[in-house]
């Protein structure tokens, strides 16, 4: 029995290890069984220890995973809030768009209690900048169209958007009253009465309609952008190639080029304001020459060009535009006053050939365009607004443009039938009203009214200087913004705007005749006025073709632009058969 105890203790104790058995090459059967059964109960545990570990890793892994989730999925919501406005008082100098792509915005600071944190994945980060306003939905817009540029922050027609319909108002005359409507009965002595008032009539009301185009087309209802800049809502319509082709032009020779008239119709009167005030005493000895009144002109208009941005000169466009009032008022009730001149003529002045007249027709209504000029900075006085989705910019704007119309007709009507009434044929081509006021009505007209009329004259012309060379300083800014993403520095916007009024100050010297040429002048400019507006509006809004809106907006694009092309040939003819006195570098 104890043999068959001892076999079945043997046999029953290593039932455990049998599986380890292979492990060992010979089998004895000796006393060290007892610690080989003993070394599988002391590795069990070591093998099941190990399996918690292995599956608890992933739930340790999970929360690293999920932890970015949270911030992704909180994106959407926050892009579907209500939309930005463009309600900024006055933009800084500093970016409102950074250059580097999304940036995480902090969050509105709150008394926090010390048990409460908001965890820092939680800030949300903002793709879409404050100040863009999509103008249709907010959701579908702000997704996919909400764009600015962010060098609008930095560049002198966008650096201030708190303008309004006053500001627009002021600017808006300063700009459409000027020194091109003292030459509006000159176009009266070819077309006469019936055609001259025909003639001004219609032009006066296209240009108002195509004015009235481009305040509705600042702002785009279908991407929600604002066009800030005539020549940017051309590139943005037709293609950057089309704009240099085009656009560039013209705009940027209204700007320049209506400078260097500025300087010469400025120095000029300045030169005859001096005149009027010493009256032949002992101050006129050692007058100035016409170069150094020049000169003098362009210095006061460079200083005052220093004020930064569009906005800070509507106080100066206000005192530009109550000038302008002033000095068509005193022109034409002084001149209606004294009576017509003796022997004066109303038959239209007539050529020998009949190309001849024809062409002086067309010259007549390149000078009646020319009056009506200002077109090129509608864009840019209206970018100057602060805009949203409620309260749109086009509102106030042409509010204010209705009320700066009704003061420029009540100016240029009234200048060109009373000028011509009072002079008929005899007035001055060079010059036109004033001219005509001081050689025929000098001596018996009161010596202060003749001398408020060209200080009104100087101080309108310094205005109008500045708001006229905006449009450059801006396009001269911009280069500089684009290549070094940064704003211009005081001191290199300073040296711009000097270098700019010393280059027209240049070319008023080289080319004083540029002035006779009023009829060139309108032709070339007139697409920007009567054609153009309604060729971006065909493209931007695409009415039904041959409804009314379509065959108006064709109509009147074809035929300003064959207009403009009749008009400049005319004139360009008229300046040969009749002759320029040129002299160049040498103002008279």
């Amino acid at each position: 029995m104890n043999m068959g105890d001892h076999h079945s203790e043997v046999s029953s104790t290593p039932i455990t290890p049998r599986p380890m058995t292979p492990r060992l090459s010979t089998p004895p059967m000796s006393a060290p069984i007892t610690p080989r059964t003993k070394t599988p109960m002391v590795s069990t545990p070591p093998v099941s220890t190990p399996i918690t570990p292995r599956t608890m890793t992933p739930m340790v892994s999970t929360p690293p995973v999920s932890t970015p989730i949270t911030p992704r999925l909180m994106t959407p919501p926050i892009i579907s809030a209500p939309p930005s406005q463009f309600h900024s008082p006055s933009l800084s100098r500093s970016p409102l768009l950074s250059f580097g792509g999304d940036h995480v915005e902090q969050a509105s600071k709150t008394p926090r209690s010390r048990g409460s944190r908001t965890p820092s994945f939680l800030t949300p980060i903002i793709r879409t900048p404050r100040f863009i306003t999509p103008l249709g939905s907010p959701i579908r817009k702000a997704l996919r169209l909400t764009k600015l540029d962010p060098q609008d922050a930095w560049l002198p027609i966008t650096e201030s958007r708190n303008g309004n319909a006053y500001y627009a108002a002021f600017h808006t005359l300063s700009s459409g009253i000027g020194i091109q409507a003292l030459v509006l009965p000159v176009a009266f002595t070819i077309l006469g009465w019936t055609w001259g008032m025909i003639c001004l009539v219609a032009a006066f009301i296209w240009q108002l309609y195509t004015l009235h185009l481009l305040v509705q087309l600042h702002e785009s209802t279908e991407t929600g952008m604002r066009y800030s800049r005539y020549l940017q809502l051309f590139n943005a319509t037709f293609g950057e190639k089309m704009g240099n082709i085009f656009a560039i032009f013209p705009i940027m020779y209204l700007s320049g080029g209506t400078c260097v008239a500025l300087i010469i119709i400025g120095g000029g009167t300045m030169k005859q304001f001096y005149l009027t005030i010493c009256g032949g005493t002992a101050c006129t000895a050692n007058p100035p020459t016409t170069v150094e009144w020049y000169l003098i002109f362009t210095c006061a208009a460079v200083l005052l060009s220093q004020l930064p941005n569009l906005n800070s000169i509507a106080g100066v466009s206000l005192i530009g535009a109550i000038t302008a009032v002033g000095y068509c008022t005193f022109l034409w009730v002084a001149s209606v006053a004294q009576g017509k001149l003796p022997g004066v003529s109303y038959d239209p002045i007539t050529a020998s050939t009949e190309v001849g007249r024809v062409f002086n027709v067309l010259n007549a209504i390149g000078i009646i365009a020319f009056a009506f000029r200002g077109h090129n900075l509608i864009l840019e006085i209206q970018a100057t607004m602060p805009s949203d989705e409620k309260h749109p910019s086009h509102v106030p704007m042409w509010k204010g443009v209705k009320f700066s119309y009704t003061l420029i007709a009540m100016c240029l009507f009234p200048l060109a039938i009373g000028g011509y009434w009072a002079y008929g044929q005899m007035i001055p081509e060079d010059g036109g009203m004033l001219a005509a006021l001081f050689q025929f009505h000098g001596r018996s007209t009161s010596q202060a009214i003749l001398g408020l009329t060209c200080l009104f004259v100087i101080i309108n012309a310094v205005s109008s200087f500045q708001i006229y060379g905006m449009p450059t300083f801006d396009d001269i800014e911009s280069k500089y913004t684009m290549r070094m993403r940064k704003a211009c520095p005081r001191w290199l916007r300073a040296v711009i705007r000097t270098l700019f009024g010393f280059g027209c100050f240049l070319m008023a010297v080289a080319v004083p005749f540029v002035s006779n040429l009023a009829g060139l002048i309108g032709g070339l400019a007139l697409p920007v006025t009567l054609a153009y507006p309604c060729f971006l509006w065909l493209k931007i809004k695409k009415p039904k073709m041959y409804s009314p809106r379509w065959l108006i907006n064709w109509g009147l694009g074809t035929l300003g632009m064959g207009l403009s092309a009749i008009v400049v040939a005319a004139s360009l003819y008229v300046v040969i058969d009749t002759g320029l006195h040129v002299s160049f570098f040498n103002p008279q």
